[in-house]
């Protein structure tokens, strides 16, 4: 029996080595024989640069930048020499680990950090910058990002505006660097989900609130990002708000393109690439592939990793497993999910608080039993 472990992290529980490691010991309990075989994955978030290490040849670079309150502090990114490639994952300088919950406001938070570690890498001759977008504490379209590479954001007075959320709703204009540094750079923003720059699917409406806004806030972002599209339009001529992705971390995939062209890779893809997947599932006979996350439930599907990876299943005909702490379904069942079996590990006579301490050994006895059961 082959089988292809590509699990997200159960979030506050299990890093996704973790969900591997648990899988992997559960299988091998009742099947010593299986052939295991796993990706370390992610859709563009966390884990991004954790994923493109194991598959790439890189270097470890550490550049003196800014969180997204603007105070100092080292962040990394990775180079790949052969290719003169950088890769960055947004949250490093401009994500929300980095900030207390109280600080937390992205109406006053910036991706300019990120920006810096795009500056250092042009510096160091990239000619590729690929960008994980994913747990970003900002909602500034991106601009943050652009003023750290030359673009200025104006008012109506012809005063420079800080590119913080906040301060998007007054942008009447934008000049581009005199002498940009990054025309021959390929940029490429790395996520997985679906919406555009403003509207009630938007970066503001859906994910401002997890980054510290209220309700007046929200309104006020989401004015700001239509500011922005209006802006650009006018000033670069780019109409890109409606886009899919272009919401994606606070807006900042809708700036990679506006002000760098940037290309959207789909972050699962990108990391199923790097693991020469298709490759394995053509080179052997894949009996099931085993995703999952901490809590299965009606929003899934809505373009992350697990959907990602049901997806390349229902393509090559494999039978995709989905593993979970939590069940929590509603509206749809394991068919609309694309989901051959569910194994869900939690105890439900227990605590919360219990099934994320224990969450190892409940998911390494939960696929012991499904397998167990799977030969009977």
């Amino acid at each position: 029996m082959n089988i292809l472990l590509i699990p997200d992290k159960f979030k506050g529980s299990l890093s996704s080595e973790e969900v591997i490691a648990s899988l992997s010991k559960g299988i091998r309990h009742v099947r010593p024989k299986a052939e295991i075989h796993s990706v370390l994955a992610s859709d563009g978030g966390d884990g991004f640069l954790d994923a493109v290490a194991i598959h790439k040849d890189t270097q470890q670079v550490i550049t003196d930048t800014q969180d997204p309150l603007g105070r100092p502090i080292k962040a990394a990114y990775l180079w790949e020499p052969k290719t003169a490639s950088a890769y960055i994952e947004l949250a490093t300088a401009s994500g929300m680990v980095l900030l207390d919950e109280a600080e937390r406001n992205p109406l006053k938070t910036t991706t300019y950090g990120t920006g810096l570690q795009i500056k250092h890498a042009i510096a160091k001759g990239a000619r590729n910058i690929y960008l994980g977008l994913g747990g970003s504490a900002t909602n500034d379209g991106g601009t943050g990002m652009a003023r750290a590479l030359g673009f200025r954001f104006l008012d109506l007075h012809g005063t420079e505006l800080l590119p913080i959320g906040g301060n998007l709703e007054q942008m009447a204009r934008i000049e581009g660097p005199k002498t940009p540094g990054f025309t021959k750079v390929s940029f490429f923003a790395i996520n997985d989900v679906n919406n555009p720059l403003f509207g009630v699917q938007g970066a503001a409406h859906v994910y401002a609130q997890q980054k510290g806004a209220g309700p007046a806030d929200i309104k006020t972002l989401d004015r700001g990002l239509i500011k922005l599209s209006q802006t650009v339009k006018q000033h670069l001529g780019s109409d890109l708000a409606g886009i899919p992705g272009a919401g994606a971390a606070g807006g900042s995939a809708f700036g990679l393109k506006a002000f760098f062209k940037a290309e959207f890779i789909s972050g699962v893809d990108f990391v199923l690439d790097l693991a020469r997947v298709d490759r394995l599932v053509n080179s052997i006979r894949i009996d099931y592939i085993i995703t999952g996350e901490g809590k299965l439930d009606d929003q899934t599907l809505n373009g992350k990793l697990i959907k990602g990876v049901i997806d390349m299943g229902t393509r090559l005909n494999i039978p995709v497993i989905g593993v979970c702490g939590k069940l929590d379904l509603k509206h749809r069942n394991l068919q609309e999910l694309g989901l051959d079996h569910i194994i869900e590990s939690g105890d439900p006579a227990k605590s919360l608080q219990y099934n994320m301490e224990h969450a190892a050994v409940l998911l390494e006895k939960a696929t012991a039993d499904f397998f167990r059961d799977l030969g009977n």
